[in-house]
């Protein structure tokens, strides 16, 4: 952590994570304890120095420009938990929060273990809610100017698929739409690469996929698709940070482009590196899987009352 942060004391950090990890007790399953201590990845952390901010400080005696580092890293969001039976979210202190109600009782997959039935459609469950560790460490870090705050807010339950049952469950109104009904649009990998999980459209929770990890994780890519954009037609709390002056939030996640989001998997193993989909499947024996999402943001420190502009190291200004 401390080379992630630089100038930032291990001391002062440590002893923040170990709090919180001694709050939340020993993790047997997934709980706020475990994901909390998943943040401490550089993988998926993937901190650079990318450029220079300059600001114009002016006091009674007169005006002069001062600079600030500009930071790139990714932060982790949110926990996407994407499962087949109503009511049973990986992450077992939110479970409560997408109980079954009227119009989204029934949950579980349609399949079973015969090979010749596999063109029948798995069915799973998503919750969305604001990660813990991303937001705690954010905060105490962005005070120092060495790391970006997080757009999202911890436990805010971003989208739970229960409250979207006539999207989620029926595919209304989007089983209509051009990407739905043309192949080869809005796919998670490539027909071509013979490496396809799934479209990303419909976003609903049906899918025809044989692979238990494969179907999750492409409903995890819908929902993710859905909370990072607005006005989209689900029941659910936009996850789209605005930007302002030393500080750029990330725009929303494209399915098979690393530079918007990387997954990290939490759910049936706590894994330290990210990806994208289509990443290595790791099964679930009870078709529960849960990852962070993270998304890259840039900021700067404010060293004065006005932004003026910044230069990337690799070209370009804003």
């Amino acid at each position: 952590m401390s080379a992630a942060y630089p100038h930032i004391s291990p001391q002062k950090l440590h002893p923040l994570v170990l709090s919180i990890l001694l709050a939340s007790g020993p993790s047997v399953a997934l709980d706020t304890g475990s994901i909390t201590a998943s943040v401490l990845s550089p993988d998926c952390l993937e901190y650079k120095v990318v450029g220079i901010c300059f600001w114009l400080l002016c006091t009674p005696f007169g005006c002069t420009v001062k600079t600030s580092t500009k930071i790139r890293h990714f932060i982790p969001e949110l926990v996407v938990s994407s499962y087949a039976t109503t009511g049973a979210n990986p992450w077992t202190e939110m479970a409560t929060l997408s109980s079954p109600i009227s119009g989204a009782e029934g949950g579980g997959n349609l399949i079973t273990p015969n090979t010749q039935r596999d063109n029948l459609p798995r069915f799973k469950n998503v919750d969305a809610i604001g990660h813990p560790g991303g937001w705690a460490a954010t905060q105490l870090a962005s005070q120092s100017g060495y790391a970006c705050a997080s757009g999202a807010t911890a436990f805010i339950p971003y989208y739970l698929s229960t409250w979207d049952s006539l999207a989620w469950r029926h595919g209304i109104p989007e089983s209509l739409y051009p990407e739905s009904l043309v192949p080869g649009i809005r796919e998670i990998g490539r027909q071509l690469a013979g490496n396809m999980w799934g479209n990303v459209y419909p976003r609903q929770g049906f899918l025809v996929q044989p692979d238990d990890f494969k179907a999750a994780a492409v409903m995890a890519q819908r929902a993710g698709d859905v909370i990072t954009r607005n006005w989209q037609p689900h029941v659910y709390v936009p996850l789209t940070p605005v930007p302002r002056d030393g500080y750029w939030p990330p725009g929303p996640i494209v399915e098979n482009d690393a530079s918007t989001h990387k997954w990290q998997l939490l759910s049936p193993v706590v894994q330290p590196t990210c990806a994208i989909f289509p990443s290595d499947p790791v099964q679930s024996a009870d078709g529960g899987y849960a990852w962070s999402l993270w998304r890259p943001y840039s900021c700067c420190k404010r060293e004065g009352q006005t932004f003026l502009f910044s230069i990337d190291f690799e070209g370009g200004a804003s």
